[in-house]
């Protein structure tokens, strides 16, 4: 099984971070690939809760498609959520860390183990766009919880 994990120093503090992280329809506002999330089931934020999404996967789906649901919730400490494709299963784990005024965000994504051209673009892929990709999303996340 692949796994991405990058970490984000954010100079705001956890309360103005946990928002953005816990409520998935804001995603979209710090990401660097446009995609539409829609909650379908369930309260916003809450364990349970089902949403479909659609956006872009690399290397050439613009319109690819998931279904979502939250996994576990510690609030303003931990966020986990499910994505489920034709790939099959993908864990997103946000954990949350105060750290003098500010926050320390840590995203892990875990691949499910992949098949067809997906076992042999995974390897090569995650490194370069993966981690670019995901750092350039904390970054936006990071720019957005800074705003005053």
């Amino acid at each position: 099984m692949a796994q991405l994990l990058i970490s984000q120093v954010i100079n705001a503090p956890v309360e103005k971070v946990w928002p953005l992280i816990s409520d998935l329809t804001k995603h979209p506002l710090w990401s660097p690939k446009p995609y539409t999330i829609e909650l379908i089931s369930g309260t916003s934020g809450a364990v349970g809760s089902r949403y479909k999404s659609v956006g872009e996967v690399p290397p050439a789906d613009k319109h690819h498609k998931n279904e979502v649901a939250i996994t576990e919730v510690v609030p303003n400490s931990k966020f986990v959520f499910e994505a489920y494709d034709e790939n099959g299963t993908f864990v997103n784990t946000f954990t949350l860390e105060a750290v003098g005024g500010g926050t320390k965000v840590t995203f892990q994504h875990d691949f499910p183990k992949m098949v067809g051209m997906g076992r042999i673009l995974l390897p090569l892929l995650l490194p370069i766009v993966g981690k670019r990709d995901g750092m350039v999303r904390l970054g936006q996340l990071k720019a957005k919880a800074e705003e005053k």
